[in-house]
């Protein structure tokens, strides 16, 4: 039977080199490709399942469509479809597995070069559309990516603001809490008159006040400064058992009135790391604090510390309250507090352990923590004998 025509069919790309091709064209004249080899294969992975060497498998919506796109096309009828399906299902029940294009053959509705060509076409087609798809899709990474970028640019400027706007607020409440202290130390001396007993201890109390105050806005000066532009290290030989003393000692009566037994640890000929001694004094301290803190009456605090290979592991262990594995790395976070309720029990800023890690980093000293909640919690650093100078 006569055949339809294919005028009308538009121009084809070639898989290989990209080259446009008359629809009918046979061979590449660029690059040698066969058409016809490329459409058996086709035919072979997209209607009968079996795995062509050379050819990734398509997408399942894209196989079973050989009938509708002959039609699409004008190469077959409906009649002509509905016939080889249902000679296809005839077959299946007798167990075979007859492909629609060659049912279309035998039953002499196409030609194989006919044939040929269209599945040819609906590769070419698909493999346009996954070009396209691909093209979208680097576009749409791009645009993403871009977003990102400039998102993270954006939260650049406004934790470089916030550090600013801590620095001068810090800088500005430094000023008049120095005349605040100044003026209570006088009354406390009693040059500014005698005091009675009452006025002493109301004194007493606005001083600590004003000194907790004063702690507070210098390790705000001091964290802003760090997160500009990093910490410059003042780096010396430090003794480490005479720091650890000396950390206890600031600790003891916070300590004794939380009802803490607190003790230290050190191995014997421990040795003298190069390290910014003011600075590791203060982490240790902020570690006793934290660790006195979270721990009920009855509780213990040990600092330990003992020789590694070319550095030295300290640690603050507490029986304290612990914390959940999925909130260990909130405490790091500046002006967060695992409890953020108004309510809570413990007070602080946040910033304290987010400070003590910079200064650690610079150090090359990063901070470990491992808790278990109702056991209580260990945070540990290895300090390198020799810090690297931020």
């Amino acid at each position: 039977m006569s055949q339809p025509s294919a005028i009308g069919l538009t121009p084809i790309d070639c898989p290989h080199c990209g080259q446009r091709l008359p629809f009918d064209t046979r061979v590449c004249p660029n690059c040698g490709l066969d058409m016809a080899l490329v459409s058996l294969l086709a035919e072979r992975t997209y209607l009968a399942g079996v795995p062509a060497p050379g050819l990734a498998p398509p997408p399942e919506a894209a196989i079973p469509k050989l009938g509708a796109y002959l039609l699409e096309q004008h190469l077959i009828t409906e009649n002509q479809l509905a016939l080889a399906l249902a000679r296809q299902r005839e077959a299946a029940a007798r167990g075979a597995r007859p492909l629609l294009g060659q049912t279309l053959i035998e039953l002499g509705f196409v030609d194989r070069e006919t044939l040929d060509g269209a599945i040819n076409r609906q590769i070419l087609e698909l493999h346009a559309a996954l070009q396209t798809a691909n093209r979208q899709l680097e576009q749409r990474v791009e645009e993403r990516t871009a977003e990102l970028r400039r998102a993270l640019e954006r939260l650049s400027e406004l934790n470089q603001l916030k550090a600013n706007l801590i620095s001068n607020v810090s800088h500005e409440l430094r000023t008049p809490l120095a005349h605040i202290k100044g003026y209570i130390e006088l009354l406390a001396d009693g040059q500014l008159g005698a005091l009675n007993v009452e006025q002493a201890n109301a004194v007493a109390v606005v001083r600590r006040a004003s000194e907790r105050l004063g702690r507070l806005i210098e390790d705000l000066i001091e964290f802003s400064a760090a997160s500009r532009t990093g910490l410059a290290l003042n780096l010396s030989p430090v003794t480490l058992t005479t720091l650890i003393d000396e950390a206890l000692e600031g600790s003891r009566g916070k300590a004794a009135k939380a009802g803490v037994l607190l003790s230290s640890e050190a191995a014997d000929g421990l040795p003298t790391p190069l390290a910014d001694r003011e600075r590791l004094g203060w982490v240790l301290h902020q570690l006793l604090d934290n660790a006195i803190k979270f721990t009920p009456s009855g509780g213990t605090v040990r600092l330990r510390a003992s020789p590694e290979t070319r550095a030295v592991l300290i640690e603050v262990i507490d029986s304290g309250i612990g914390i959940p594995q999925e909130r260990l790395r909130e405490i790091f976070e500046p002006f967060h507090q695992l409890d953020g309720s108004p309510t809570r029990r413990y007070g602080g800023t946040g910033l304290g352990l987010a400070l003590a890690r910079l200064i650690l980093d610079a150090h090359g000293a990063p901070i470990n923590v491992a808790s278990t909640v109702g056991e209580g919690t260990t945070v540990s650093f290895s300090l390198p004998l020799e810090a690297r100078s931020a």
